[in-house]
């Protein structure tokens, strides 16, 4: 009998419902042979003899293992003992609600998520005080490119702000300093929460945590930590350290056991710039202004020459790139960098593309690295603040259509760490009861799935697997949301078995 962390020797009676499957002649069920941590061979039912463990999928589905190619490790872990507040509808609210959140072993109050662009009042320095009193306050922004303190809270940072509102760099550094806990605390919390990632299917994803991620993923893989692989990304302020450490894009992170510790689970993945803002703190750099602020177009924070100089020196380091852009003047800008200095890597983000750029991603090989949920989460927003933009907002058809390969993210902790909601967002343009969002966008389920996953149901692949109750290949947009998954598997070892 089959339990957690068993490694298997073969899936029983699985239908396959992802890449692979075109090799089959009908969707019986198979049985998946794995070796050494990778698909050995597959056979109709009974065909082959078991070798191992064997886990019974009841002639239920399955889809190689999920990824997440969008995520921020630690603050994800963390907002789970943060106070939610993405159901405010006004400064006053949220300020309200804050006064009643118990303090962190830190002496800090910290709500996180809330959306402030169509609240019909502004956050005020002076209401957050009225509200909370002496005891530190911070409220992140959804977006997590601006955060809202109160006094005590900005003297504790030695910040000051004439209405409490600290944006780009400046929320970032907060951010850091709230995600520093004790590396034993958010070690605990990084664990319990790729616990929870593997219930979804998840087999991998992207670390961008603004911090030095070696140190910390050789730690969680040398405490046991086994839940999924890892990319983990390098910011600006670490580049020079992550060279002289000769640190490449793709290679297994030095000082960790990939046999007995981490089974190849980590590697360097890219140096991560970000230079634009966002939509919801009306940062995100467009070539139109945004409404009601004719002299605001959005901000540049890297300019077109230092990322170019930036690109240039992780390329010849032997890093890849992610360059955060958000608004149509910033993906112009990281397409051209790309084209001068032969950089390869993502986009990330990319909410809003000019016509002429669409082709340019395929051209210049370049991934668009997407959040399909951010579309829906968004819709009411970028209908009023990108009103006026004559670019495309939130494309995936027709980044397709043009070319270009996509992977999906969530953002985590922006949206949940679930690739289901990004496969259905993707596939149904709606998360409600309105009509779909732009359904010209709209991708099939294969398109959504194939950007969500990095390996195939085939021999020879890594034995990454997400066994579902249901045929996610006939679901719909609400069906793939709550799509069950009954075991996940990760490189022949059970991670999730419901």
């Amino acid at each position: 009998m089959t339990s957690l962390h068993t490694d298997v020797g073969m899936v029983r009676a699985v239908r396959l419902s992802g890449p692979g499957h075109e090799y089959l002649i009908d969707d019986e069920p198979v049985d998946v042979l794995i070796a050494d941590g990778r698909i050995a061979d597959i056979a109709p039912t009974g065909a082959l003899p078991p070798a191992g463990d064997v886990l019974e999928a009841g002639g239920t589905w399955a889809v190689p293992g999920l990824w997440d190619n969008h995520v921020h490790t630690v603050q994800w872990a963390l907002a789970a003992e943060r106070e939610p507040l993405g159901d405010t509808r006004s400064a006053a609210e949220a300020a309200a609600r804050m006064s009643t959140v118990g303090t962190l072993p830190d002496g800090r109050r910290i709500g996180t998520g809330y959306r402030d662009a169509l609240w019909p009042d502004r956050p005020t320095l002076a209401g957050l005080d009225a509200a909370t009193g002496d005891v530190p306050t911070y409220l992140i922004n959804a977006d997590v490119h601006s955060v809202w303190l109160n006094s005590a809270a900005l003297r504790r940072e030695s910040f000051s702000t004439t209405d409490g509102v600290l944006r780009e760099e400046n929320a970032f550094e907060i951010s850091r300093r709230l995600n520093a806990v004790d590396p034993v605390h958010s070690d605990r919390a990084v664990l319990q929460a790729g616990e929870q990632a593997a219930t979804r299917g998840v087999t991998g994803l992207v670390d961008f945590d603004m911090a030095w991620n070696a140190d910390a993923w050789a730690r969680r893989i040398a405490a046991g930590f086994s839940a999924h692989r890892v990319e983990f990304a390098v910011y600006p302020f670490d580049l020079a350290h992550a060279i002289e450490a000769g640190l490449r894009t793709g290679e297994l992170l030095d000082g960790v056991d990939a046999a007995a510790a981490g089974r190849g689970l980590v590697t360097v993945g890219p140096l991560k710039v970000i230079s634009d803002g966002s939509l919801g703190t009306r940062t995100a750099a467009c070539t139109h202004a945004y409404p009601g602020d004719p002299y605001n177009f959005g901000v540049m924070t890297v300019p077109r020459d230092e990322l170019i100089a930036l690109l240039t020196t992780a390329t010849g380091a032997g890093l890849g790139v992610a360059v955060h852009a958000i608004g149509d003047r910033a993906v112009t800008s990281a397409l051209d960098a790309f084209a001068v200095s032969g950089a390869a890597g993502t986009v990330e983000h990319a909410q809003l593309i000019r016509h002429a750029d669409l082709a340019r991603f395929a051209r210049l090989g370049v991934i668009a690295s997407v959040q399909p949920q951010h579309a829906l989460d968004d819709r009411d927003l970028a209908g009023h603040l990108w009103e006026g933009q004559d670019s495309l907002g939130y494309p995936l058809a027709s980044l397709l259509s043009a070319g270009a390969e996509m992977r999906f993210g969530s953002d985590a902790p922006v949206t949940p760490l679930d690739p289901w909601q990004a496969i259905a967002a993707a596939v149904a343009r709606t998360d409600d009861v309105r009509e779909p969002w732009h359904p010209e966008e709209r991708m099939t389920f294969d398109q959504a799935l194939a950007a969500s996953v990095r390996t195939s149901l085939r021999p020879g692949e890594p034995a990454d697997i997400a066994i579902c109750t249901g045929d996610p290949r006939v679901a719909t947009g609400e069906q793939l949301r709550e799509m069950t998954v009954s075991a996940t598997v990760l490189a022949g070892r059970i991670t999730h078995l419901a």
